[in-house]
């Protein structure tokens, strides 16, 4: 069907255009006289006042600040593959709460250094945002924090053995704090 459409569209065009070349293409039999003459163009301008195109306004795109914990997150990512060293924080291996303060004194923000302090060191949210720190925690004390990376995930260092890496949020027992 569209090519029957494509087809009939292409003789609306080059019909009509064949014919008036035709028309007024002058040839052997033509006179001069019949011939027809271009019509004068018409223009507003005077003649000592330059054409000029149409003025085009660009805007400039305002590139959205990424947040303190957006660029930690940022910094979190460099260390994946780094080892979990009980009580290290960083560069080269680093504990939960170690890769925590490290990221964030990395973009200017000083974090204490255990989970449950930092915890108490940021504001509560109830719907996180990609940089805010995952705590959790089992009978009122936390036992673990981490950056969240959105899709319920967390860049951590999460025990001896496993690597610094994102991985999927496995209990309901976590709440998240944003740092101020």
């Amino acid at each position: 069907m569209s090519t029957t459409l494509s087809r009939a569209g292409a003789r609306l065009l080059v019909v009509p255009l064949a014919t008036s070349l035709l028309v007024f293409a002058p040839g052997d039999s033509a006179r001069a006289e019949d011939a027809v003459a271009p019509a004068p163009v018409v223009s507003t301008a005077t003649a000592t006042e330059p054409r000029t195109a149409p003025v085009v306004v660009v805007k400039k795109v305002k590139k959205k600040k990424l947040s303190v914990g957006r660029r930690a997150l940022k910094v979190a990512k460099t260390r994946a593959g780094r080892p979990y060293v009980y009580g290290a924080n960083g560069p080269n291996a680093f504990d939960c709460s170690g890769l925590v303060q490290w990221s964030f004194r990395k973009v200017g923000k000083k974090l204490p250094r255990t989970s449950g302090a930092q915890a108490g060191a940021t504001r509560r949210v109830k719907h996180p945002r990609r940089g805010d720190l995952v705590f959790f925690s089992s009978g009122g004390h936390v036992y673990h924090v981490g950056i969240y990376a959105g899709n319920h995930t967390v860049w951590h260092a999460s025990r001896p053995g496993a690597p610094v890496k994102r991985e999927r949020i496995w209990t309901s027992s976590v709440f998240y704090g944003r740092v101020r």
